[in-house]
């Protein structure tokens, strides 16, 4: 059958995905309970691994009570992980940093810096970041919360991600124009926006952003629907 990866996108910046030749599930930014956009609950989710980007609380969302009734691990930046460790007895944390790796599932996660705050429950929750995350050899950048800045060529090049799921809201993050040039800096082969449309302060229109990159640019965007299913193979990006 070849590697396929399913998605589905739950509003924000929560992606699930699946791994369809070896069935492990991956949740990222599983904002649900409070997600004025999201269908899917928390007790819906199948998950072999939790990840967050960064401490805020529409990104952590329900990742601790997801990772403890699934025995998940939840994979974070080191100060988020001690401090969500701290919170909730029976969390399963791997705890990493910039350029450093955890592999749960046969899916290998590599933190990357991104350009934003971090902070949860009043306290400092370290620096935010992004996640390559590494399904046998089919790379998706999910950037987290970011503005734009220049070493996204350098995690272009390093890592070389076939997709990046990069925020278009504007306000809080990048905006279609930013993120333009994100895409042009990272190069992947698809680009999908996010964490657009939750809130009125982050309204924006992902037509723009498909018109933007598909004009300036060889990269291929889609634009799921929230809660919609959708699988992407390789071989369809080259």
């Amino acid at each position: 059958m070849g590697l396929k990866l399913k998605f589905r996108w739950n509003g924000h910046a929560c992606f699930d995905i699946e791994n369809q030749e070896t069935g492990k599930k991956l949740i990222i930014d599983p904002f649900l309970e409070g997600n004025p956009v999201a269908k899917l609950k928390k007790d819906e989710v199948k998950a072999d691994v939790v990840v967050v980007t960064h401490g805020h609380s529409d990104h952590v969302g329900d990742a601790p009570y997801i990772s403890i009734k699934n025995k998940a691990p939840l994979v974070t930046m080191v100060e988020l992980a001690w401090i969500l460790g701290e919170k909730n007895e029976g969390l399963q944390i791997h705890d990493i940093n910039f350029s450093g790796s955890v592999e749960v599932g046969g899916i290998k996660i590599t933190a990357v810096p991104a350009l934003h705050s971090s902070s949860y429950d009043g306290m400092y929750a370290g620096n935010p970041g992004g996640m390559i995350l590494d399904f046998n050899g089919f790379k998706v950048y999910h950037a987290g919360d970011t503005g734009v800045f220049s070493d996204m060529e350098l995690i272009g090049k390093m890592y070389k991600p076939d997709v990046a799921l990069l925020p278009i809201g504007g306000h809080y993050t990048m905006s279609p124009h930013e993120a333009l040039k994100a895409v042009e800096l990272i190069n992947p082969k698809m680009a999908i926006p996010m964490h657009y449309n939750t809130f009125p302060a982050i309204k924006q229109d992902p037509l723009l952003f498909k018109s933007l990159v598909e004009k300036s640019t060889k990269t291929k965007v889609m634009i799921p629907e929230i809660g919609s299913e959708f699988i992407i193979d390789p071989k369809d990006l080259n």
